[in-house]
């Protein structure tokens, strides 16, 4: 495991023969898909950060982005970089709940960063098509807009249905379509800088609320791309490199629009919303720039709903590979995808799509942070317990310098916890309070002989016992 060549593979099907099995050309992500669908798992583009000069000012909005990278995106990507190659795996950050906390925990765990995900995922059609309503006023409520997030559910669904590979490369495209016309506004906007706008800020005047959970929500969910770990290229060199690439990718694409759109511009704080840097487009180029923008809106969120569904639905296929699930979720189609786990995450999307923006982010937000809590304990038990583990990528910090570094972000979810309604705050832990009953309620279902669980042989052993589920037990459809 050292050396990431593992082959992880599937369980068997009901002829004994191995239903995951996958050709290599088919199911390994190669790094420049990869940093694109990190791209997509965190970012997909400035779209959303406007509310931060709304909320503080174009000062605070740009210190923002340059500080809360440094003490949440960075230790998060580091510590997906070193468990994400120590477990190259589909489980992803199940699997290291699990070795550190054990099954239960590490269940707990695939449970809220799944519905988090999947709340998360939620937005994009919705977002999508508040984008068109204004050349398509039909798409703004009532039979045509649900039928037309249904729509667009199933073509982007069928995207992750074709393969990693496809996923890959419309990341790519879309994510070069989306960035292009932010550079260009950049360029436009050079003769009319004015630094000294950039420094503008009133304490006074701040709405801590919306400026943190903005940032938050736009810098995190660095840790989904470790759902992926089992299909990526030599995870050992591959995910560090595509991580560390992602990081300057996501920053830079945040703060160049930032600084154009604030320096070329007289501040009006009350236009800083969702949606702005479309009129900046306009002021600053014309209608043609505009349009640009709004397409590559439209199209970031397409690939944010495909980027967040593979690392959804492969982490289901990669708990059920560790018996935590039943086997049926292990099954691959033809094309290497975990079916059933695409058709389970697409079902919670339109499910969840008629709640309203800001209730869908605070409880994505709320069910995250008590999974990234669990990360953090994990990351330091296994530096712990677990200090000669093979680490083909470790953080160049002692485990003293490990808690250090988890002080900041632990404070920041503190605080974006406390700064939770008392409704989101109730339907959150009432969602985890399922979790805690689910797992017992699905080894009560295994023990009955009532559904088929199994451990996937080729998986190396993370060090806990698991339930009852057998290894050698095959999976039938």
């Amino acid at each position: 495991m050292g050396e990431c060549r593992t082959e992880y593979r599937g369980l068997p099907d009901a002829n004994g023969e191995d239903a995951g099995t996958v050709p290599a050309a088919l199911r390994k992500v190669s790094i420049v898909p990869l940093v694109f669908l990190i791209f997509y798992e965190v970012s997909g583009g400035p779209f959303g950060i406007e509310d931060s000069v709304g909320a503080a000012g174009p000062l605070l909005a740009i210190v923002g982005f340059l500080v809360l990278p440094v003490i949440w995106s960075i230790p998060e990507a580091l510590i997906t970089a070193e468990l994400g190659t120590m477990f190259p795996e589909n489980g992803g950050y199940v699997v290291w709940v699990a070795s550190a906390l054990g099954p239960y925990w590490g269940f707990q765990q695939g449970w809220v960063k799944w519905l988090s995900g999947v709340i998360d995922n939620a937005l994009y059609p919705v977002l999508f098509l508040d984008y068109l309503k204004s050349a398509v006023p039909a798409l703004g409520g009532g039979p045509p807009r649900a039928f037309a997030v249904l729509g667009l559910t199933a073509v982007l669904t069928l995207l992750n249905y074709r393969g990693l590979t496809v996923v890959g490369w419309v990341a790519i495209c879309l994510g070069v379509f989306s960035i292009l016309p932010f550079f260009v506004m950049g360029l436009i906007s050079l003769p009319r800088l004015r630094p000294a706008r950039w420094l503008v800020v009133d304490l006074h005047n701040v709405d801590w609320n919306l400026y943190l959970n903005t940032l938050f929500w736009n810098l995190n969910y660095w840790d989904s791309i470790s759902t992926l770990s089992g299909e990526v290229d030599n995870p050992g060199k591959t995910l560090p490199k595509a991580l560390f690439y992602a990081v300057i990718f996501v920053v830079v694409g945040y703060l160049y629009p930032l600084l154009a759109g604030t320096g070329a511009v007289p501040l009006d704080r009350g236009q800083w919303s969702d949606g702005y840097f479309s009129d900046l487009a306009k002021l600053l180029g014309g209608a043609w720039l505009m349009w640009w923008v709004q397409a590559a809106a439209a199209l970031s969120n397409m690939g944010m709903f495909v980027a967040e569904m593979s690392s959804d639905s492969y982490q289901l296929l990669g708990m059920a590979e560790r018996g935590m699930l039943p086997a049926f979720f292990a099954r691959r189609s033809r094309h290497g995808t975990p079916l059933v786990g695409i058709l389970f995450s697409a079902s919670g999307v339109l499910l969840l799509s008629s709640l309203s923006f800001e209730e869908i982010v605070a409880a994505e937000n709320f069910l995250y942070c008590f999974g990234m809590l669990l990360e953090f304990i994990a990351f330091v038990l296994l530096r712990v317990r677990r200090p000669d583990a093979p680490r083909p990528y470790r953080v160049p910090l002692g485990t003293a310098g490990c808690v250090a570094m988890l002080v900041p972000p632990t404070a920041l979810i503190v605080v974006v916890l406390a700064l939770s309604t008392l409704k989101v705050a109730l339907v959150s832990l009432g969602a985890v309070a399922i979790g805690l009953v689910l797992q017992p309620a699905l080894r009560f279902v295994e023990t009955k002989g009532l559904l088929r669980f199994a451990v996937n042989t080729d998986l190396p052993d993370i060090g806990v016992g698991q339930s009852s589920a057998s290894a050698e037990e095959p999976v039938t459809p």
